[in-house]
């Protein structure tokens, strides 16, 4: 059975996410959404709200776990018996940081692959930081993000 890591922040889990999160469960036997605590990062949600939100989100999709972790990602590979790590890649400016993390990983163990997908083209242009900072406007997030995503942002900036 092939298991796909599909590691982030997601913070907020945007409709590209789930977008890629949609084609790997088709792609692979099992996918893992790691949510990382990422402290350094000071998320606006809180690790819980965003393990909530995406398990929410992904409630139909039979072959998706999702879980928080604040490890190492090769060290949750390891805990989840997996060799595929899925990030995605919006634009070019992506790849370079995309393959230092890829061969960082494979560094730390040779036997981990990175898979990378590109978000549908309606999709290519969202990011949580803009998604983010709309919300914190007041501004209308509802076509970037799933309904509960959108309701919990909301709540969080009072808008």
């Amino acid at each position: 059975m092939t298991t796909a890591v599909y590691p982030g922040t997601f913070d907020p889990l945007t409709n590209g996410h789930f977008d890629l999160i949609e084609r790997a469960a088709r792609l692979f036997d099992r996918v893992v959404v790691a949510i990382a605590a990422s402290p350094g990062k000071s998320p606006t949600l809180s690790l819980e709200t965003r393990i909530e939100l995406a398990r929410s989100v992904c409630a139909d999709l039979d072959n998706v776990e999702v879980v928080g972790f604040s490890s190492l990602l090769t060290t949750l590979m390891r805990e989840h018996d997996a060799h595929v790590i899925l990030r995605g890649l919006r634009a070019v400016s992506d790849f370079e940081y995309e393959l230092q993390l890829a061969n960082m990983n494979r560094a730390q163990n040779p036997d981990l692959e990175s898979v990378f997908l590109t978000p549908a083209i309606e999709n290519s242009y969202i990011s949580s930081t803009i998604v983010r900072e709309i919300a914190k406007l007041g501004g209308d997030i509802s076509p970037l993000v799933h309904p509960r995503v959108a309701q919990a942002l909301r709540k969080h900036y009072n808008t």
